[in-house]
């Protein structure tokens, strides 16, 4: 991460570099699902996802553009996670490590967060506890599917505010 690069009256802005999405690059947080031939078989190339701790739910969650600035992340210790832009857009993902799963009120290190931009033609798969901020984009509202549990956004839902705890946002850059 850059040195911070202003200051507001409630928080300091640092930036945060967006990485090149890879396999091996986001693999501390998930994986990354490409397009693919259909009729390609199930292997270690898909997403290995865990839904048994409740009913599935798979959406299209229709959301506005927040812009690249992070001042909160979240994470679902229960449930891995599944995102896709639905109209083919890039998009952008902040994430850090799924650290301390038994721990309910455990946070993330700033110096663990990694930013991500997603193209639009590819989905990403969180592994359960792992930290996000996004979809992320600027303008106008779209839509993404989503694919987790149920309940998932009622009773697995610890967010970490970085303004409170930190005292600064991250600027994707």
């Amino acid at each position: 991460m850059a040195a911070t690069i202003a200051t507001t009256s409630d928080f300091a802005l640092q930036d945060l570099a967006i990485n090149e999405l890879t396999s091996d690059a986001f693999a501390p947080f998930g994986t990354v699902v490409p397009p693919m031939e259909d009729g390609v078989e199930f292997g270690p190339h898909d997403a290995q996802l865990d839904l048994t701790q409740g009913t599935p739910r798979f959406y299209c969650m229709r959301i506005p553009g927040r812009g690249l600035l992070v001042k909160q992340i979240t994470r679902h210790r229960s449930v891995t996670q599944t995102l896709a832009s639905s109209g083919g857009h890039d998009w952008w993902l902040a994430v850090a490590p799924p650290k301390n799963l038994d721990v309910p009120d455990a946070e993330p290190a700033i110096e663990d967060i990694r930013a991500f931009r997603i193209p639009g033609d590819t989905a990403v798969m969180l592994y359960k506890g792992t930290w996000h901020a996004g979809p992320l984009f600027d303008g106008g509202e779209r839509s993404f599917f989503n694919l987790e549990l149920a309940d998932t956004n009622v009773v697995d839902h610890h967010t970490c505010k970085l303004t409170a705890r930190y005292g600064l946002a991250l600027k994707l850059v």
